[in-house]
């Protein structure tokens, strides 16, 4: 069986980063010609076409975006493979904060990196709320944390966006242009804002059904049939339903959820881990 290049294969993705053969030629330090004779050699290994002709440019085919998520795959392995032998195994602990509401989505796959470039790390998990964990990472509290809001003073990584909802119980009775009993969580919360902001500027009429203190109350709340609240989609469970548009309610922002480190943390192995979640995690991170 033949193997891939994976030099090659790094000239790839180049070009589905940056749209062209020159562009990634100049990204590369390369030639035009250059990159042309290695896709080449690369579309003689796998015997496939990977570009085919659009105007005067080029574009993948789907098996050259299929073997794009391959490579990347492979090269975040190679880089990752590289980096521990040079750095050698990471060892003490390190803190890392994350919402409620991606503690079994967005965090499991984020702490498998971890754990696989460092196996040796000692990892300490601190669950709470954004606004809290965030007043954490500034105090020295914990070294790294998963959250939606924004710092410009804290490097950040993007992790991933996703869609805000408005979820119910599954058998909740709504009828389209009643008042929407609203599911609240108790300040400071991106979700109470972004809720409250798009019913005002729709001009839908709520009131307060029920205030919940945690991420818990709250799904016990929507399970119980007391009303509707607006999350990530990371929250709906089996037993929850999406409303919208049909239903009355205005669409919602989508959120992103950002990895944060203090510039100067004193923990060395943040520094270290943050610079090696940059580089794996540049294309983001699948939740579970």
């Amino acid at each position: 069986m033949r193997n891939l290049d994976l030099d090659l294969l790094r000239t790839l993705v180049a070009i589905a980063d940056h749209g062209t053969f020159a562009a990634a030629a100049q990204r590369l330090h390369r030639t035009q010609s250059a990159v042309t004779q290695q896709m080449q050699r690369l579309e003689e290994q796998v015997a496939l076409a990977l570009f085919e002709r659009q105007g005067r440019g080029k574009q993948l085919t789907r098996h050259g975006n299929k073997l794009v998520e391959y490579a990347r795959q492979l090269l975040n392995l190679n880089d990752e493979a590289l980096r521990v032998l040079r750095e050698g195994d990471l060892t003490g602990s390190l803190r890392i904060g994350a919402p409620h509401d991606v503690a079994d989505t967005i965090l499991p796959p984020l702490l498998s990196h971890i754990a696989r470039a460092s196996p040796a790390l000692r990892l300490e998990i601190h669950v709470g709320r954004s606004p809290f964990l965030m007043e954490s990472l500034r105090r020295g509290e914990i070294d790294l944390t998963v959250s939606t809001r924004e710092d410009t003073s804290l490097d950040g990584l993007v992790l991933r966006t996703s869609p805000t909802i408005w979820v119910c119980a599954a058998d909740f009775a709504y009828e389209n242009g009643s008042t929407v009993p609203l599911i609240l969580a108790d300040e400071p919360s991106l979700f109470r804002k972004l809720a409250l902001d798009a019913l005002k500027e729709a001009g839908v009429p709520w009131r307060a059904a029920y205030f919940a203190p945690s991420l818990i109350g709250i799904k016990a709340a929507i399970r119980a049939g007391l009303g509707i609240t607006a999350r990530s989609i990371d929250l709906l469970g089996a037993d929850m339903r999406v409303l919208g548009d049909k239903d009355g309610l205005p669409r919602l922002p989508d959120v992103t959820y950002y990895l944060w480190a203090r510039p100067n943390a004193a923990n060395p192995v943040a520094r270290q881990v943050f610079s090696m979640l940059k580089t794996t995690l540049q294309r983001g991170i699948t939740a579970v």
